[in-house]
């Protein structure tokens, strides 16, 4: 979450032309090690920060919406920058476009977001270390038993 006052954070691509802002924190922060994230990312996980589509504002350039097939079958939809591709966002079919999942990597700040769970730990790299005192779980999880009832709230009000 979010260690400062300051609930806003502002993110962009590579080359400038597609810039956000979260208006709140993310309602949770997951680290996901599934080799579907791995393939994607180009790395060894993705740091996705979960926060409603309304509180994500287009400050500057238009992203594009990318259907990509997912791990799921249900697909996703990425959103980049059109000019250098960076992935700023996805979609995912859960949640729909209510949801975003933020990419982390693309905020100014990024260490000002923190994993709250690490999730897919069963096909993690072996060379990399969890911290003790964050949940970890093998494969996915039942948010009721690790979200904040703030954030349980909020996907309440926002899905219904």
């Amino acid at each position: 979450m979010v260690e400062d006052g300051d609930p806003t954070l502002e993110g962009g691509c590579t080359c400038g032309a597609v810039r956000y802002r979260m208006t709140s924190r993310p309602m949770f922060v997951h680290c996901c090690h599934c080799r579907w994230c791995q393939r994607e990312t180009g790395a060894s996980f993705a740091l996705n920060a979960m926060i409603e589509a309304d509180r994500v504002i287009h400050v500057q350039g238009a992203p594009e919406t990318v259907n990509t097939p997912s791990n799921s079958g249900r697909g996703q939809k990425i959103v980049r920058c059109p000019n250098c591709s960076v992935a700023l966002w996805s979609h995912y079919a859960g949640a729909g476009d209510a949801v975003c999942f933020i990419r982390v990597g693309t905020l100014d700040e990024p260490d000002r977001l923190a994993p709250d769970i690490h999730i897919f730990v069963s096909s993690k790299q072996p060379w990399i270390i969890l911290p003790p005192g964050v949940p970890a779980v093998e494969e996915y999880y039942d948010r009721n038993d690790y979200w904040p009832e703030e954030s349980l709230a909020r996907r309440r009000a926002l899905l219904g």
